[in-house]
């Protein structure tokens, strides 16, 4: 799993860092190529895997039903006829469009939940606290961890134990713009959790786990070596995507520009979706 999450994120790194050339607006413009590409990956996915002669034969009887019903709106029957003819031919069209979306939905939701660490995520402020939360594995009665900041970051409060929901919470403060690695010491092991604090949009870890079920939904760093500890998390605050004067949050985005690549370009790619 590591291995698989590694791959995909270094990936998208040397993608990110490729528009690094256009400064701020390099989230806004990365995500854009990429939920153009994205498009692009849905209409050759739908059109390798779908039934197109049976797609496009049952749209025309949507339409067909469609004209039906207008023209003969005067009519009770014949309009509860093709309203009948419509309602089963569109069940039709979603059996025929229900195995390309299979196809699809694996590994545009693994990318969707690698893509979170680049664009769903922005650095602490330097001078603003956060929290800092560590879960135990093993219960809470085992020993609690022992938090080491790197240079830079302070820990302003003493750790506070939450014996119900077994995990140890610190608040720490950011002093400068810098990224470095926070260390969890327990039972023998040392545990880092990478911390990325001011400075521009860029990758930005997200919790740290030790099962590898939850490595499928937080992927950004390797798993945690020892059973000690279950999880560790940084509260970063949520980062939004400038663009026309407006903050718009990455996956709206994301989906309205996939969205309109594939319905504008299906044509030049002989896709009936």
């Amino acid at each position: 799993m590591d291995l698989l999450n590694g791959i995909i994120n270094a990936l998208l790194r040397w993608f990110y860092a490729a528009f690094s050339w256009t400064g701020p607006s390099a989230p806004a413009v990365s995500l854009t190529v990429l939920s153009v590409l994205v498009g692009l990956g849905m209409l050759w996915v739908f059109r390798k895997t779908s039934n197109q002669t049976r797609i496009r034969a049952v749209k025309k009887k949507v339409y067909a039903y469609l004209l039906e019903m207008r023209v003969y709106g005067d009519d009770p029957a014949a309009t509860w006829r093709a309203q009948k003819s419509l309602m089963s031919a569109n069940l039709r069209y979603m059996g025929l469009a229900l195995r390309p979306a299979l196809w699809m939905v694996v590994p545009v939701g693994i990318l969707l939940i690698h893509m979170e660490a680049f664009y769903g995520r922005a650095p602490l402020e330097p001078g603003h606290p956060v929290v800092v939360t560590a879960a135990l594995r093993n219960g809470a009665s085992g020993p609690a961890p022992e938090l080491q900041a790197p240079r830079g970051v302070i820990i302003s409060a003493p750790p506070v134990r939450v014996l119900d929901e077994n995990q140890v919470s610190w608040r720490i403060v950011p002093q400068t713009a810098a990224s470095g690695e926070l260390r969890f010491e327990i039972n023998g092991h040392s545990i880092a959790k990478e911390i990325v604090a001011g400075g521009g949009q860029r990758f930005i870890p997200g919790r740290r786990v030790q099962s590898a079920w939850e490595a499928l939904w937080h992927p950004d760093e390797p798993r945690i070596p020892t059973a000690d500890l279950e999880w560790v998390d940084i509260a970063y605050p949520e980062a939004s995507i400038p663009l026309f004067g407006f903050h718009i949050n990455w996956l709206v985005w994301f989906l309205v520009v996939s969205m309109l690549a594939a319905l504008l370009l299906k044509k030049r790619f002989g896709v009936t979706l």
